[in-house]
């Protein structure tokens, strides 16, 4: 891959949101009858109403029994901290707060999972991993902001997280109905002795702005040499879709308009997120509600686990290996999409050679913006992109992965 695409890939991936994902907020029809393919389609009677609430009551996540050689570390935010739109506009807060699992011994990950403070404004949480190197910019960056963290869409916000964007730094992600979440024994996330964690935290301010303080939970053993090491590896898709025909009045049906608006909610990066992803999928501007994105696999790997995220216009993603050919193969369809039930997928091992292809589909209906309380306030259609907010869109497929010795 070259130095640039990396480069766009690295921006691309700043506003990914969810890792061996769980999911949040609304839930899509849960037995709907597909209207039609096309993003303008309007529903047909038979599809299922959405839930009356915007914020499911969600039972705490049981824990599994710690097995031979594990530990399980509690890390909880210092102070409470409140969230804000960080620009002023829209309705969500990206904050990442830096923790320390006081790692005695060069560890391997196991599990992960967390416990929302206030499960009313904790839309999601990701986790990433600080080596040792890069723990006292992450220390500098959190006293250079006021406050408790600094502001991270996507990301974890330090300098370089993606310069090899086909391991990424993820250690783990929740939503609410997500359960803890643990590997395969003998297999294991690199945590080497003095590294830190990020928790980044999506706060969705629809219901309004309150205070939370989260706390996180990993699981750990010794580091072994017996031990398999997983990587994450992530497959986002661009976004582009339309207005329907007759919904098309508001002057956010513009693309070059939706544009700006991102770039007025989440800075410059918003809107070269959007435009960067097709990039790295090679892939024109159409707009559409099917996207798409096939990945030549640099490196021969085992896939172990598998995982989609979408917004709440999602209706459908797959993730295939060699599509088109006769060793294709489908790891992952979830049809009809359901945004409450995101957790990572095990599988049975599938192996992947260099210069074989990944490819990941997503499609998404403008037709729920009509029945979902998250657009109470919303709508009106509007050109959607891949974008950070609750209410805007993304395709990312992922894969928990060995790669080849």
């Amino acid at each position: 891959m070259s130095r640039r695409r990396t480069t766009l890939l690295g921006a691309a991936l700043l506003a990914v949101v969810l890792s061996a994902c769980s999911g949040t907020d609304d839930r899509a029809p849960a037995a709907a009858t597909e209207p039609s393919a096309d993003a303008s389609a309007t529903p047909t009677e038979t599809a299922s109403p959405p839930p009356a609430a915007h914020h499911p009551d969600v039972a705490p996540a049981r824990l599994k029994p710690l097995r031979a050689g594990e530990k399980r570390i509690t890390m909880t935010m210092p102070e409470t901290y409140t969230p804000s739109a960080p620009t002023g506009t829209g309705t969500d807060d990206y904050r990442c707060f830096l923790l320390d699992p006081h790692l005695a011994r060069d560890s391997y990950l196991t599990g992960t999972n967390v416990v929302p403070g206030n499960p009313d404004v904790v839309h999601h949480v990701i986790l990433f991993r600080v080596p040792p190197e890069q723990v006292a910019a992450a220390e500098q960056k959190d006293a250079d902001t006021e406050g408790q963290g600094w502001t991270c869409f996507g990301g974890s916000g330090l300098e370089g997280e993606f310069t090899n964007p086909d391991d990424a730094p993820w250690l783990g992600a929740w939503a609410p109905g997500g359960e803890e979440t643990t590997v395969k024994a003998g297999y294991g996330v690199d945590l080497p002795r003095g590294s830190r964690i990020v928790m980044q935290v999506h706060y969705n301010l629809l219901a309004g702005a309150s205070p939370d303080m989260s706390s996180t939970q990993v699981r750990v053993t010794r580091r072994d040499p017996r031990t398999t090491a997983l990587h994450t590896f992530l497959m986002p898709a661009p976004v582009e879709m339309p207005c329907r025909p007759g919904r098309d009045a508001s002057p956010l049906c513009d693309r070059e308009a939706a544009l700006a608006d991102a770039r007025d909610r989440f800075g410059s990066a918003g809107g070269a997120l959007a435009q960067g992803l097709h990039f790295l999928c090679g892939s024109d501007v159409v707009p559409s509600g099917t996207t798409e994105c096939t990945r030549t696999l640099g490196r021969g790997m085992t896939v172990h686990g598998v995982a989609g995220h979408m917004h709440l216009l999602g209706r459908r993603i797959t993730i295939e290996t060699n599509p088109g050919t006769p060793e294709a193969r489908t790891v992952l369809d979830v049809r009809p999409w359901n945004f409450d039930d995101q957790g990572s997928r095990p599988i049975e091992p599938v192996h992947v050679d260099a210069f074989d292809t990944v490819k990941v589909t997503c499609r998404h209906a403008q037709w729920l913006r009509d029945r979902l309380p998250a657009f109470e306030t919303q709508r009106e259609d509007r050109y959607v992109l891949w974008g950070e907010g609750t209410t805007d869109e993304m395709c990312l497929g992922m894969l928990q992965v060995a790669f080849d010795r």
